[in-house]
């Protein structure tokens, strides 16, 4: 299915015309795009850059006046300092001009289950009156369903439209299911994968045990133990989503694709 480029957001305007002249067809303007992004290990990076390969756009990068170490303790025990007290790291002006643009691509690893530190003071530093924010952000298990929930209450004079989110061990997936992404919110031309809805959750089988072990068994943390399993056909294989119950009786969603002739891997943990 082509699907026009914009199509989905664009905002078609009526041309002026004198009242002894031929009308005149209505034209499509397409809205101004801008990638904001924010990247402490280069794997936002990495998802914002092919998001401005493929709609030849502008980008600009958060950057803070005193920058996170690379090392990830000390990153998170600054973090965690921050968070206790309340503040937030100053960043620098970007160089672009947010009222200049339509809509605004966000990207940000995540910290805790939501966006970065330096994203917050972004946040709060901009108007988006008129806006449509597109999140996107990578992270180790998940937090794309939880990231956006904030944004949405950070930013709520802009409209939010739906993000994408990779895990930082599948960054190589990142150009196809950015294309699919794109095509899906309307702003890329190209053919649409139809994906059918899941299949109920049913009781796990011992095979599908087993698809979910050799998903999740290299993760550095334990994710939990499927419970109950739908799945639907994706091309060269099988998409799951297995409801997992971790400590404390905690449920959470996980998807894993199994395509054929590869390992299985999961694509991210919804809490």
């Amino acid at each position: 299915m082509k699907i026009k480029s914009m199509a989905l957001i664009a905002t078609t305007l009526a041309a002026t015309v004198a009242c002894t002249s031929a009308p005149k067809k209505a034209e499509t303007v397409q809205p101004k795009a801008l990638i904001v992004f924010y990247s402490q290990s280069n794997t936002t990076r990495t998802v914002a850059q092919e998001i401005q390969k493929q709609l030849n756009c502008d980008i600009a990068e958060i950057e803070c006046v005193e920058p996170y170490s690379g090392d990830f303790g000390q990153t998170i025990q600054r973090w965690q300092k921050e968070q206790q007290e309340g503040t937030l790291p100053e960043i620098k002006p970007l160089d672009k001009n947010i009222s200049d643009y339509d809509v605004i691509f966000l990207g940000y690893p995540i910290w805790g289950g939501t966006y970065a530190i330096p994203v917050a003071t972004f946040l709060k530093n901009t108007d988006f009156a008129g806006k449509k924010l597109v999140p996107f952000c990578t992270f180790g298990s998940g937090g794309l369903n939880t990231s956006v929930a904030a944004l949405k209450q950070s930013a709520q004079n802009a409209e939010i439209l739906d993000g994408y989110g990779v895990r930082q061990a599948r960054i190589a997936a990142a150009p196809a299911e950015v294309e699919q992404f794109l095509i899906k919110l309307g702003l890329k031309e190209g053919e649409l994968e139809q994906l059918p809805e899941f299949s109920e959750q049913k009781d796990v089988t011992d095979a599908e045990k087993e698809i979910f072990n050799q998903a999740c068994s290299s993760y550095q943390m334990p994710l939990g133990t499927p419970v109950t399993v739908g799945s639907r056909p994706i091309k060269g294989g099988t998409e799951y989503l297995f409801t997992v119950e971790g400590q404390g009786g905690m449920k959470s969603q996980i998807y894993v694709l199994a395509r054929e002739n590869e390992t299985p891997e999961f694509t991210q943990v919804v809490r």
